[in-house]
């Protein structure tokens, strides 16, 4: 896994330089921008290394060659918290002269300066650290009236030094400053208005933001390691993780803590029906169905009341009264053969209903029929003509859960539903 992972990061990290496709977002040609081709004093343009692009003699000393304020500004903001930039140049430096080669400053503070001493054979790298001047020496001859290409990487406190693609000089530095401060301004060939003049011919001027930026310069070089950087942010990121599963463990281990609580305490589960709610064991009767319920855990349990079976006496017929689930024995009434149940009615002369075992006359206002008189029909036991194909059902007659009310000419009864049977010989409710 750690194989994999260093692979990754290695191939990441190339993959925008390997096969010359470098960024041009990442990137500043110094020669481009600072436009030396409408350059008139101290300098002039010659053939270079190659003929791929332009190369410039620098050979005055009242010259003054320095970046616009636009570009100064670009510069300003590639160079803003990037830990990791090459610069890079290919050179032509006359024998035995010293002079800078590029030079970013404001006022007399060095924040990037490249330069190459003759006299001492060195090549020097001014920067600044915490606010403070640094200078990294390394001897080194560049000013031979020799081609040379110079590539200077920085990544992070590790810096390599590579002269015509071979690597001269690694070391471990304090980190450079690359927030630039407004008013930070770009020279090329010089340090100043008066000072540290290069004499040579200068070419392929450009500074990369992107690690190991030297392979743009010199592709056969193959790199086999993350950089500084690169190893920074892949420690950073297993740190951040690290952080993310501390948090999430500890969010665990306090979910296992309330859930142990939980297991040591009584929840009640209560039960809800038709809005009211009911604790744990409570119990209640179920009028519409004529049951006795009870909440078990969260979960309600009916049970149909159970009726005694009756004995009634040879005057006497088993009915339902209101408010009451079990049929009652109440005395019958008997006209013209026709035996009547406790509530039924008869039409005589006028309505009459059994009441006790004797049939009283009532007084019943019968309501307005939609229908014409041959329609008309006279219900069992009521006094009153409803029309042909009256919803008797729809009068609430009584049925219980099990069972269904069916309309039938003159009535309606209560059937068992499938697979259901009577209870008591009463078909209201079934089990």
């Amino acid at each position: 896994m750690e194989a994999i992972v260093g692979v990754w990061v290695c191939l990441a990290a190339a993959r925008t330089v390997v096969g010359f496709g470098t960024d041009p977002g990442l990137q500043i040609d110094i020669i481009t921008e600072l436009d030396l081709v409408n350059m008139t004093i101290g300098v002039t343009q010659v053939s270079g290394l190659h003929n791929a692009s332009k190369a410039f003699l620098f050979q005055a000393t009242d010259r003054e060659i320095h970046a616009a304020p636009h570009t100064s500004e670009k510069l300003i903001q590639l160079f803003r918290n990037k830990s990791e930039f090459t610069f890079l140049a290919t050179l032509q430096q006359q024998a035995s002269t010293s002079g800078v080669i590029l030079s970013i400053r404001e006022m007399e503070h060095s924040y990037f300066e490249l330069e190459s001493s003759g006299l001492r054979d060195e090549i020097r790298y001014h920067y600044r650290f915490n606010g403070k001047s640094r200078t990294e020496v390394f001897p080194y001859r560049l000013a031979d009236g020799q081609w040379h290409k110079i590539a200077l990487s920085l990544s992070a406190s590790h810096l390599l030094l590579h002269v015509d693609c071979n690597r001269i000089y690694e070391r471990v530095i304090d980190p450079p400053d690359t927030n630039l401060t407004p008013g930070s301004n770009l020279w090329l060939g010089q340090r100043n208005r008066k000072h540290s003049f290069f004499k040579g011919v200068l070419q392929d001027v450009k500074v990369i933001f992107m690690p190991n930026g030297y392979i743009t310069q010199c592709p056969n070089l193959n790199r086999t390691c993350p950089t500084c950087s690169d190893f920074l942010s892949l420690v950073q990121g297993i740190m951040d993780l690290q952080e993310l599963l501390a948090k999430m463990t500890a969010k665990l281990n306090y979910a296992e803590m309330r859930l142990s609580q939980l297991e040591n305490c009584h929840c009640e589960k209560t039960c809800q029906v038709n809005g009211v709610i009911y604790r744990d064991k409570d119990t209640w009767v179920e009028d519409d169905y004529c049951r006795n319920c009870t909440c078990k855990s969260g979960v309600v349990e009916c049970r149909r009341m159970a009726c005694p079976p009756l004995n009634c006496s040879p005057d006497g017929l088993p009915v339902h009264m209101p408010g009451q689930c079990c049929k009652v024995c109440k005395s019958k009434c008997i006209y013209g053969g026709k035996v009547l149940a406790e509530g039924q009615k008869i039409f005589t002369k006028n309505c009459r209903e059994c009441r006790n075992g004797i049939l009283v006359k009532v007084t019943e206002t019968c309501p307005p029929l939609n229908c014409s008189e041959k329609d008309y029909i006279l219900p069992e036991n009521r006094c009153c003509s409803v029309c042909k194909g009256h919803n008797f059902c729809a009068q609430g007659h009584r049925c219980g859960e099990n069972s269904e009310c069916r309309n039938w000419n003159t009535r309606a009864t209560c059937e068992c539903r499938s697979g259901y049977v009577s209870v008591q010989g009463d078909s209201a409710y079934c089990e």
